[in-house]
């Protein structure tokens, strides 16, 4: 988020990340200061919110611009619409005099409705070193340019994403009934009816959760092999994907 307004400010840049690695991070953003005069610091006095929009949202910029004050950054979330607003407020603030009606979740509210939505996040959803970013969506989700020039991998990334060519996908599932809280193994085997691989489990909360899978299995039977049992699963393309991209 850019928190300066004018070109001719000095830049104010912040940055949300997973707060697991918050350390890595800044460990990794230190290493490319190269000299420059720049302050890299984690906001421990600052509180994130996602503002999901429910069936009665009414207008919730315009109420929050009210309590300006309290709100030190409320944007669109990036990603895509179903997941509504990003909010950053002081820690302490209250909820209710700056979005007033609003319901205060907890924390699996929240990922029950990526995951419903098969939004990935942080690096449970994405491991580093083994999550591609055209096989986890990032390119619905603003998380990659096509135009801004070198970095990491960006050549292996054009290629495939002009060839059009992506055989897996990060996908929403649903099993039948909630499981165990961790009763998956990060990276279990998702299997068809006839026992041929069809991709690996990601992270889920209760009934709901995200798979890396083969886009040309996603319409068979699938299972996770769980101790011995087999749990049934099914995936599906979510709704706010382009048209045409589950390819």
């Amino acid at each position: 988020f850019r928190l300066h307004e004018r070109a001719d400010e000095e830049p104010h840049i912040l940055l949300e990340c997973d707060s697991s690695v918050l350390d890595a991070i800044q460990k990794h953003l230190k290493l490319y200061k190269i000299r420059r005069k720049v302050n890299i610091a984690p906001c421990l006095d600052l509180s994130l919110w996602a503002v999901i929009p429910g069936e009665q949202a009414g207008d919730i910029a315009g109420s929050l611009s009210k309590c300006a004050d309290q709100a030190l950054i409320f944007t669109p979330d990036p990603r895509t619409e179903i997941m509504g607003w990003r909010l950053i407020t002081r820690k302490g603030a209250n909820l209710s005099e700056i979005i007033p009606g609003s319901h205060v979740g907890n924390i699996e509210d929240y990922h029950r409705h990526r995951y419903k939505q098969g939004i990935p996040e942080g690096v449970k959803d994405l491991p580093p070193g083994v999550a591609l970013p055209l096989e986890s969506n990032l390119a619905f989700m603003n998380g990659i340019s096509f135009t801004k020039g070198c970095y990491i991998g960006q050549e292996l990334t054009a290629r495939t994403h002009h060839m059009g060519v992506i055989r897996k996908r990060l996908l929403p599932v649903h099993f039948p009934a909630p499981l165990p809280k961790d009763s998956i193994p990060e990276g279990a085997e998702i299997l068809t009816e006839s026992g041929k691989s069809a991709g690996k489990f990601r992270a889920g909360e209760g009934e709901l959760g995200l798979a890396l899978l083969r886009l040309a299995n996603i319409t068979e039977p699938l299972c996770l092999n769980i101790a011995g049992d087999k749990v049934k699963l099914t995936a599906s393309t979510p709704e706010w994907w382009p048209k045409n991209s589950s390819k």
